[in-house]
């Protein structure tokens, strides 16, 4: 059986494309943000995943407010990146895992999860740069992945609640694959920010590191007490991306250990957090 590994979440501010692109990871500015990942560079490299699932937000390159699913997975032999307006670096294609695709949407149907099933789709700023985060210097991204994306973009918005149903579904379901690939689920978007409005530039330092602790607890379902609406008001239009971060986590099963966290404030306007958490008992 198929194991999960960890997750890993972590901010996709457009804005790191051109840092990375222009080689400012020593910047001042950038700094205090790009020196939280080499821990979790040693970890990847301990227990060498063999795929990623990434649970990210489309930003208008798929769905548009004509077309919005709530859910949406792909199923395609590969993931071409695409431009959607922020000078995002342009990426190889990504590899795509049809295999764990058709895995994970066959269970979700099975287990009353409704996916939108993509066999043609295109990945943003917010799938693209965590990886290339995670995995610097690999071009290609070397590892098949599969984009399951969230609504976070049109009323109405899957609750907390959902999305911690969705990420134990997909765990269950990387479980119950008949393979000994071992599997890395990645987080994206988040933490606090809010990009437009009479609250733009909104930030909740408390509350992000409340809601980073709540994911290292056995049953991480703080979140869920919160409406949308609730979520928003805390910490900002944008920063309802965290749904991402609690779908991730929920693929876990028993208890966890935390591998490494970093927050700091602000880039680009946002909090731009990143944690990566365990299975305490996996090698």
């Amino acid at each position: 059986m198929a194991t999960v590994v960890g997750c890993v979440n972590t901010s996709h501010i457009p804005s790191i494309g051109k840092a990375l692109a222009h080689g400012l990871q020593k910047d001042p500015y950038w700094s205090p943000f790009f020196n939280g990942f080499p821990p979790i560079h040693d970890w990847l490299a301990e227990v060498k995943p063999d795929a990623v699932v990434v649970f990210y937000n489309d930003h208008g390159l798929n769905f548009f407010l004509d077309n919005m699913p709530t859910f949406a997975i792909g199923a395609g032999t590969e993931y071409v990146n695409g431009d959607e307006g922020v000078g995002t670096p342009d990426f190889p294609p990504f590899q795509g895992d049809e295999a764990l695709s058709w895995q994970l949407v066959n269970y979700l149907v099975d287990h009353d999860f409704d996916m939108s099933i993509c066999q043609d789709m295109m990945v943003d700023h917010a799938f693209a740069l965590p990886l290339k985060l995670l995995f610097p210097g690999l071009s290609p991204f070397p590892l098949p992945t599969v984009p399951v994306s969230l609504n976070t973009v049109l009323y109405p918005f899957p609750s907390a609640r959902r999305c911690a149903a969705l990420g134990k579904t997909v765990g269950d379901a990387i479980r119950a694959w008949d393979s000994d690939k071992r599997v890395l689920v990645v987080g994206t978007g988040g933490l606090s920010h809010q990009l437009e409005g009479e609250r733009a530039g909104h930030l909740n330092p408390e509350f992000d590191k409340q809601f980073m602790d709540s994911l290292l607890q056995e049953n991480p379902d703080w979140l869920s007490q919160f409406s949308s609406e609730d979520i928003i008001e805390k910490v900002g239009t944008a920063g309802l991306e965290i749904i991402m971060w609690v779908a991730a986590r929920n693929t876990l099963q028993g208890p966890v250990r935390e591998i490494h966290r970093n927050y700091h404030i602000p880039i680009s306007n946002t909090a731009a957090g990143t944690q990566a958490i365990a299975p305490f008992n996996l090698k």
